[in-house]
């Protein structure tokens, strides 16, 4: 029997796939949970194309207890996934959220076991689904977890999810943060963990706010809000919003990230595209309700006027409607 760290994936797509990529570098019994089941899984990169040989399971009854779960799907799928907790997830199970959105633990915690250790992450990659099973990976290869650089920190037992408590001396062995940066050790995937995580977390929203739904609803790729003078203000506008939304929840924003995030948006390349307009192109539902639905959302909750996310949370309803 293998004594390797059993990993299962939930999400053949983009992100899905490359982080399984990711575990089996890291010399981890990895298996995928999935729909529909692919004919092969083939990630994609400029300068290689890599068949991944693993199972794919698409019954949970087929599904055993693992030592991981790295749920993948986009936000508005969890509920879906949810069938997938009760034969993977054990007592000593760790269930990692690789979503968007600013409340991780607090949408996946009704679905797992009670007593699950939930670990929020931020993904840092651009992958695209050029069809089923076949993701092509673009850039990026980072994932940011809560807890202080490079120790075992206190402060993010109170930002997530860990089950138990367990006497400090045990901290480093079992902290979730600190076990998935040694996941993926040897891997091409970094893991870097922040104190701030809420701060961390709204400053991902912000990459998403402004440049997913616009390329969503113009069906054009970053260059119309690299090159296009009034998309690019609409950009900063949503933003903007977003940022004040961000203050009042808690979060450490300022002016500044409209800025680097710009910055971000122009350091892609001009045929990138989003996860929302991916989506549009394949005929998917889009996740608006987590990123633009979030700032709406909560900028009623903390008395924040929101009138341009507003409305562009109105037309992606609209877009979405079946």
């Amino acid at each position: 029997m293998s004594t390797r760290t059993r990993v299962a994936v939930i999400g053949a797509g983009a992100v899905g796939t490359v982080v399984a990529a990711a575990a089996i570098d890291a010399g981890h019994d990895v298996v995928v949970c999935a729909r529909r089941r692919p004919e092969r899984l083939v990630v994609e990169r400029a300068d290689s194309v890599r068949e991944l040989d693993v199972p794919v399971l698409v019954d949970p009854s087929e599904a055993t207890e693992v030592d991981w779960v790295l749920l993948a799907t986009k936000a508005q799928d969890a509920a879906g996934a949810a069938a997938w907790f009760g034969p993977l997830v054990g007592p000593h199970t760790t269930v990692v959220v690789l979503q968007n959105g600013v409340d991780h633990a607090e949408r996946i915690e009704p679905l797992v076991p009670r007593g699950t250790r939930v670990l929020p992450a931020l993904v840092y990659v651009a992958a695209e689904s050029l069809g089923p099973g076949h993701v092509l990976h673009r850039m990026g290869a980072r994932i940011t977890v809560p807890g202080a650089p490079g120790t075992a920190a206190s402060t993010a037992r109170a930002t997530f999810s860990e089950g138990p408590a367990v006497p400090a001396t045990e901290l480093s062995r079992t902290d979730p943060a600190d076990r998935f940066t040694a996941l993926l050790d040897g891997s091409w995937l970094h893991v870097e963990r922040v104190a701030d995580f809420s701060t961390a977390a709204w400053r991902k929203l912000l990459t998403n706010v402004g440049a997913n739904p616009v390329t969503s609803l113009t069906m054009k790729r970053m260059s119309v809000i690299q090159h296009e003078p009034a998309v690019r203000e609409l950009t900063r506008a949503l933003l903007d919003e977003a940022i004040a939304v961000g203050r009042a929840a808690g979060a450490r924003l300022s002016d500044a990230d409209i800025e680097h995030t710009m910055e971000i948006y122009d350091g892609f390349a001009e045929d990138d595209g989003t996860s929302m307009l991916y989506d549009r192109l394949a005929g998917r539902a889009t996740e608006h309700e987590l990123i633009t639905g979030a700032v709406v959302r909560l900028g009623e909750q903390h008395g924040v006027p929101v009138p341009l996310n507003r409305a562009i949370l109105a037309l992606m309803h609209g877009v979405n409607h079946k």
